[in-house]
């Protein structure tokens, strides 16, 4: 049985998402109406470091409130997939990925790849200058629905700050991958928080 750290996680990292509209339902799991794409890449001090890649779709909680439900996401580490689903419900699969910076004075330009065996999955490339930017406190709150390792609704709050400013920000998914119904889908809008300090719990 894979270990993992107990809840609370203190997570430190990057993250450089975009927001994207699906007009039509593409099937069951994802309904027409607006996504965020996410990848993500946590750091030491954090209790566990690896990259993800996530689709989460606006929902509301049971009071009514904003909230988002994970849909897909993909980890490299075995631990991280182990204590979303069995803590979250998040339902974590495993994947490959590729990640590239190099800086320019404040500019930071970042390529991402994710392959689940040898298939690709996204390419997708950013420039920002978060790293410039204030640190501002962030909330948010992720409503999952149970699956085996966790069978009933996990109600997770999001508490934490980072740099965070809008970036460029170019989306390649591969056609007959698992997110190839977001080729058609709207970019709205994209940003990176930087240096981000968060606690998931």
């Amino acid at each position: 049985m894979t270990s993992y750290p107990p809840a609370p996680w203190h997570m430190h990292g990057s993250l450089w998402l975009s927001v994207f509209r699906l007009r039509e339902d593409a099937d069951e799991r994802h309904p027409a109406g607006q996504y965020g794409v996410a990848l993500v890449s946590y750091e030491e001090p954090s209790p566990l470091t690896y990259h993800e890649l996530l689709v989460a779709r606006t929902t509301r909680a049971a009071d009514g409130k904003g909230a988002v439900t994970i849909t897909d996401i993909w980890v490299d580490s075995t631990a991280s997939r182990a204590g979303g689903r069995a803590l979250w419900a998040i339902p974590k699969d495993l994947c490959d990925f590729d990640m590239e910076s190099t800086f320019r004075g404040p500019v930071t330009s970042t390529d991402w790849t994710a392959l689940a065996g040898r298939s690709p999955i996204v390419d997708a490339s950013f420039t920002d200058v978060s790293r410039a930017a204030p640190r501002v406190p962030f909330s948010g709150r992720v409503v999952q629905p149970g699956i085996a390792e966790h069978p009933e609704t996990a109600h997770v709050v999001m508490k934490g700050s980072a740099k965070a400013l809008p970036c460029r920000a170019r989306w390649s998914f591969a056609s007959d991958g698992p997110l190839g119904f977001l080729g058609q889908a709207r970019q709205l809008g994209s940003f990176r928080m930087s240096s981000f300090r968060l606690a998931f719990d």
